[in-house]
């Protein structure tokens, strides 16, 4: 008969084999967490670099609502992955590429804006309505722009822009120097052409033929943001004016 040791010698190298594969603190396989730049799903692209100012779902947060099929079109692909790579200087949207200073690929990039599209574009230009190039121009006319304000977008804005309480709708100033110190003015020009629907803000295209009212033009659309740009202070959110 084979000795006791002899026996148990076998069984003891075939649990310490099991308890090397299983050893504490060695991770298992498949469980590494990928590196920054091998995340390539959208849905994780997009919460982890977007969400906090454009909303979980591209809409109802701080920045433009990117949910939003008109703004979309009017924007373009070439245009999105411009400003995600490049940001908008000036405002509180940073660059994205690494070629920037920021963490993503030009490939996440791309993977960013191509969820975008499929996931909330659509043909959204109402029937016989040219679209609006993305970047006018045009030169703005600051008196003009104030006439045309007040024709087509007082009645929610109220006439000098300082926002209106109408029953259960209520819209902010869209003069306040804070608040024109954090948008561009291609960031006005996009909100009125593309509108915020999740806020109930129809675009400048939007087909209004049944309210006996027409699309603003590219110029009318110029004048308005030349208007509220007027309005920009050095030093916004300061009462104080600053050393000479």
């Amino acid at each position: 008969m084979r000795s006791l040791p002899s026996l148990f010698l076998p069984l003891i190298c075939a649990i310490g084999l099991v308890g090397c594969w299983a050893a504490p603190g060695k991770p298992l396989s498949g469980s590494e967490a990928k590196r920054p730049d091998q995340v390539l799903d959208f849905p994780t692209l997009y919460k982890e670099n977007c969400s906090a100012c454009h909303g979980d779902q591209g809409r109802i947060g701080a920045a433009i609502s990117l949910a939003n099929p008109a703004y979309l079109e009017f924007a373009g692909a070439a245009n999105l992955e411009r400003i995600t790579a490049n940001g908008v200087p000036g405002t509180m949207m940073p660059p994205f590429s690494k070629n920037a200073g920021g963490a993503l690929t030009h490939r996440q990039i791309e993977i960013l804006v191509q969820g975008m599209v499929s996931s909330w574009g659509r043909p959204s230009v109402p029937s016989g309505l040219n679209p609006l190039a993305y970047a006018s121009n045009l030169h703005g006319d600051v008196t003009e722009g104030r006439k045309t304000f007040i024709a087509f977008c007082s009645r929610c804005h109220g006439e000098d822009a300082q926002g209106t309480v109408a029953g259960r709708m209520r819209t902010g100033s869209l003069v306040e120097p804070a608040y024109l110190s954090l948008i561009s003015d291609q960031g006005l020009r996009s909100l009125i052409v593309a509108g915020q629907p999740d806020q109930g803000m129809p675009g400048s295209t939007s087909d209004l033929s049944g309210d006996g009212a027409r699309p603003m033009t590219d110029q009318e659309i110029t004048d308005v943001v030349a208007w509220l740009a007027s309005h920009r202070t050095p030093t916004p959110g300061q009462p104080y004016q600053p050393h000479r």
